[in-house]
């Protein structure tokens, strides 16, 4: 049956020049490179400068995934970007992302979803442009995630980073059902709230009036993410018809190595197959599933016509995972 199908034409990410090794973190808090490496898999993260905001990282991202997909922004009519540290509370960071690319029309606004944000940005991208609301979208991951952290604190301050990536769509005819078709396939998002204290940040503009600092549960977290990752890959699948055996790549949110490793183990999928930025990046939130995906399809790794697996989990709890073929 031929309907609408939504499809990946180019991405682009950004990471700030900065970068803070875990020799440069112990010169901070106390730790070391062997415990960050051995905990995390992280060695580097990328950080942004003094009066760098997400919107200038988002926008930077965006322009390179433009130019990947050769379409300028007045081809863009829609723009999701998410994000956990916005410019400000209002207006929304897609709002002066819109402003600074010079798009002229359509619709920008924010999506919060914590690490899962790129994943429930893609999925609601990919339902408004099969429905006839727009012709082309940019879906943004961007985080200046340092300025939420607190710095004395080893267990949340080694884990972040600073990024952006940026993917551009558009939705053409396409037989969703066929085995080999191009586009993106299946989408599985959920959020289960009554978790929300095991991942938060302690502050808000309605209760507190302050930015607040990241806090984490890491055990009951590391937990829960191996579990619902693993329940939203296989629904997924499920809805596409697929197999795990059928994934060329496994392009996972770079939480830490250990999560990453322990749902590919759970599902089977060979390391091989599985991007890791994780220990350049750090985990850039909403930012690193699009900042990886880049990074695998400018190396090489990445080619037209093989099927990617993404996936995600961050506070709320939300999760959530997409499969689509590039």
């Amino acid at each position: 049956m031929t309907q609408l199908i939504t499809h990946i034409i180019g991405t682009g990410s950004y990471l700030p020049e900065k970068c803070l090794s875990n020799h440069d973190l112990s010169q901070i808090v106390e730790t070391s490179d062997s415990w960050i490496k051995a905990r995390t898999g992280i060695e580097t993260r990328h950080i942004a400068a003094e009066g760098e905001v997400t919107s200038d990282l988002a926008t930077e991202a965006a322009r390179r995934a433009l130019d990947a997909a050769g379409l300028t922004a007045d081809d863009i009519d829609l723009i999701l970007v998410a994000t956990t540290t916005p410019d400000k509370t209002f207006p929304a960071t897609a709002a002066y992302v819109q402003a600074k690319l010079g798009v002229t029309k359509g619709a920008a606004f924010d999506i919060q979803a914590v690490c899962s944000g790129f994943v429930f940005g893609l999925a609601t991208a990919d339902s408004l442009l099969k429905q006839g609301l727009f012709k082309t979208a940019l879906v943004i991951g961007a985080e200046t995630f340092s300025r939420i952290l607190d710095w004395t604190d080893r267990a949340t301050c080694v884990l972040f980073g600073d990024g952006s990536g940026a993917v551009v769509l558009q939705a053409c005819d396409g037989d969703k059902s066929a085995k080999e078709a191009r586009g993106i396939l299946a989408h599985h998002i959920r959020t289960d709230g009554e978790k929300a204290d095991l991942l938060y940040v302690d502050g808000g503009v309605s209760s507190t009036q302050t930015i607040g600092h990241v806090h984490m549960n890491g055990p009951k977290v590391f937990k829960y993410a191996v579990m619902n990752i693993s329940s939203a890959v296989m629904e997924v699948l499920r809805q596409a018809d697929l197999t795990i055996e059928d994934i060329d790549w496994f392009v996972p949110h770079q939480a830490n190595q250990r999560i990453l490793d322990g749902v590919a183990k759970k599902l089977g999928i060979n390391e091989s197959k599985v991007v890791s930025t994780v220990s350049r990046h750090a985990n850039t939130s909403a930012a690193s599933i699009p900042l990886a995906l880049d990074t695998a399809i400018r190396d090489g790794r990445i080619k037209s016509g093989q099927l990617i697996l993404i996936e995600a989990m961050g506070g709320g709890f939300t999760w959530g995972a997409s499969l689509f073929r590039i």
